[in-house]
């Protein structure tokens, strides 16, 4: 891919070393749609295909319908195209991308003001994707094109996709994709109520605590009623979000500590996961602080009671409840935001000191290098495991205080 920090982020595919699993895929047929799709000798037939349908075009009226009038001869088209998709930013990209965004080709944006113009594109780009078309009527990839999409291939497990349709590895395109990290997600919460279940039926028959796994799972469980959400949330209203924050910080841990697991990546380092996590907490705190004080009650509650003049307050009040709103919606946003910095820190610390012994491949120091990475890579993977209960810990904790603060008068 254009990116090397793409492999930090989520993915349609699991990964595994290499020597275990190699691509034997013998023409491009086997080859899936999406790589297909990628592949520069398909963009250009899809790109003259495209080109076609323009020149095919009747004569519209003027600046509502597209013209080639002012279009470049097809060669100099091609040329930029080639020259403008070898950019690092435009890896890839195929050609209608080229002509929509590319600052050479004004000539063509400039009629896609217009509802008929953009009708006539959408309508030309559907006609002209065709894979099946071409893969039928278009001479066979080469033997060394096929070799080498095979080893770009080793070592992943592309995940299917009944649901959508994905434009590479790394980015989806339309429906509903599935990717690893819903995968992971999925497999931890199934964990998580195979594991607690029949700890919550034991709990419920009002027998003692038997056997070492229940009286471990209870301490913690009780550990964390008492010290972490009863004081923070604080009455009688502590113990029903309990079950809440402690799913909370179950899944998040099983979620960081996945990231421990060799080629298998941590969910919460990925924006999208954190942030619905912290959707959960600002929720949660929103819904049961209506509950409580009623639709408008909850919002007037953010300001505190002052006690101010009439004159001072219709100054200071709105300011401070624009304060006060503004902060809720960044708190949160920043918890999310603190959960995912740290994950992803971790793990590009250990990149980075695992590189080392690969920067000094083939020097006189290569040897004494490899070895202080060896070292240092164990060290911070004894540290990024702390981080991945401390970081289970601070957002739960955190969420806590938010949940107390919205059903709590200020």
């Amino acid at each position: 891919m254009a990116s090397s920090i793409l492999h930090i982020k989520d993915s349609f595919y699991f990964e595994v070393p290499k020597v275990l699993l190699h691509s034997h895929r013998e023409s491009r047929k086997d080859f899936p749609a999406f790589w297909t799709r990628l592949d520069e000798d398909y963009q250009l037939w899809e790109a003259g295909r495209q080109l076609d349908a323009l020149a095919a075009l009747k004569p519209g009226v003027a600046g509502e319908s597209l013209s080639i009038a002012d279009m470049p001869a097809r060669g100099e088209l091609f040329s930029q195209y080639k020259l403008w998709r070898s950019e690092h930013s435009n890896f890839a990209k195929p050609f209608d991308a080229f002509l929509e965004t590319a600052d050479s080709q004004e000539w063509f944006q400039s009629q896609l003001g217009g509802e008929v113009a953009q009708q006539q594109w959408r309508t030309i780009k559907e006609e002209a994707e065709d894979v099946e078309q071409y893969l039928s009527s278009t001479p066979e990839w080469s033997a060394e094109k096929i070799l080498e999409y095979n080893h770009q291939l080793d070592g992943k497990i592309l995940i299917p996709q009944p649901f959508g349709q994905i434009k590479n590895l790394y980015q989806g395109e339309s429906g509903f994709t599935i990717s690893k990290f819903m995968i992971i997600e999925l497999v931890v919460a199934v964990v998580i109520a195979a594991s607690f279940i029949w700890l919550a039926k034991r709990l419920r028959s009002g027998d003692r605590p038997q056997g070492k796994r229940q009286n471990m799972f209870e301490a913690v469980l009780l550990y964390f009623r008492d010290e972490i959400v009863r004081p923070v949330i604080g009455g009688k209203e502590a113990d029903r979000f309990v079950p809440l924050l402690w799913t909370l910080f179950l899944f998040i841990l099983g979620l960081n500590l996945a990231g421990m697991i060799p080629f298998v990546g941590a969910p919460t380092g990925s924006f999208g996961t954190t942030l619905g996590l912290a959707i959960v907490t600002f929720g949660t705190g929103l819904t049961f602080g209506m509950q409580k004080f009623g639709p408008i009650g909850f919002w007037t509650n953010q300001v505190p009671s002052m006690g101010l003049p009439w004159y001072m307050a219709i100054v200071i009040v709105p300011m401070i409840f624009a304060i006060e709103i503004l902060g809720m919606f960044i708190k949160h946003a920043v918890l999310g935001v603190r959960l995912l910095a740290n994950m992803v820190a971790g793990h590009l610390v250990l990149l980075a000191v695992m590189g080392l012994a690969v920067a000094a491949a083939g020097s006189s120091t290569w040897g004494l290098t490899a070895s202080i990475a060896v070292v240092g890579s164990a060290l911070f993977s004894c540290l990024e495991l702390f981080v991945a209960f401390l970081q289970a810990y601070i957002f739960t904790f955190l969420s806590a205080l938010f949940i107390g603060m919205a059903i709590h008068h200020h």
